[in-house]
């Protein structure tokens, strides 16, 4: 990609994103989110009324008796985004690519978060973190954040996700929100790091995925590549049982990522690349 075009493609998702996050996000963005930005205080006794999800259970363990966490409201809030740019991101067989989309919501998120003053940063991971982004507010910061959406290519092609969340955990040690955004192929075992992040921090999971991953076309023999291992496999999708047996596994992974979320705490949407994932943002915004 030439910087001329690099150039267009910045101002062309500027102008959707930024449009998108003026007149429809920014009111559920910030009754969402804003004002959970909360910075540790002290711990205290629990007392009738007090919400149960804010018991330390390490000081109420060591007492023998309910003690809760007790936060103070922060003037602004911190937004993380943290990217998946492993090889798998870049396939897509209908009106785009996942790493399009990818880059197009999580501009809008950023956008939305600027819109109301508060900070953005990135971590682009693939099987180790790729780039750090440091949280900041202003326009300059969020249109240098989509110039890397948009052009990143990272030096490697797995997905380690749990080294992502461990790293998030660490670089940032005061509570804000953040948006894993990634098609969760290969992910891994996260779920202890999920819910250390989550127990942290606001974490909602955003899955970018093409309708081809959920189920094969009869359209006879086929070459697929994995683009994070670089092996190809031919398979036969005219036979029924192949179609049923992928679409089952596509199924079953997607319950298994259904019961992670739950575990964990995390709030989650699905979208597929060829769906306006507007609406999908807007309900995350109201769970």
């Amino acid at each position: 990609m030439t910087s001329e075009e690099l150039l267009k493609r910045v101002r062309k998702i500027e102008i959707k994103t930024r449009k998108l996050s003026k007149n429809i996000f920014a009111g559920e963005y910030h009754s969402q989110f804003k004002g959970r930005g909360m910075a540790f205080s002290e711990v205290r006794e629990y007392q009738p009324g007090d919400d149960v999800r804010s018991i330390d259970w390490n000081v109420t363990a060591r007492l023998n008796k309910p003690y809760i966490k007790v936060f103070e409201e922060e003037r602004e809030l911190t937004v993380m985004l943290l990217v998946d740019v492993s090889g798998s991101r870049n396939f897509g067989t209908l009106s785009q690519m996942k790493r399009d989309m990818m880059a197009e919501v999580a501009a809008t998120l950023a956008f939305s978060t600027i819109a109301n003053n508060d900070k953005v940063g990135v971590i682009f991971f693939s099987d180790k973190i790729e780039k750090y982004i440091p949280a900041q507010k202003g326009k300059t910061h969020v249109l240098h954040i989509i110039r890397e959406l948009l052009s990143f290519e990272p030096n490697s092609k797995g997905t380690d996700m749990a080294q992502a969340l461990q790293y998030f955990a660490n670089a940032q040690k005061r509570h804000c929100t953040a948006f894993l955004i990634s098609d969760f192929i290969g992910a891994g075992a996260v779920d202890k790091p999920l819910l250390i992040a989550s127990n942290r921090h606001e974490v909602n999971a955003i899955q970018i995925y093409d309708r081809r991953e959920a189920e094969l076309p009869n359209i006879g023999l086929v070459k697929f590549h994995d683009a994070e291992s670089d092996k190809d496999l031919w398979i036969d999708t005219a036979i029924a049982t192949v179609r049923d047996d992928y679409a089952q596994a596509w199924k079953q992974n997607q319950d298994l990522l259904e019961q992670l979320f739950t575990r964990t705490g995390v709030n989650h949407i699905s979208v597929r690349t060829d769906e306006d994932y507007v609406k999908a943002l807007m309900h995350l915004f109201r769970c």
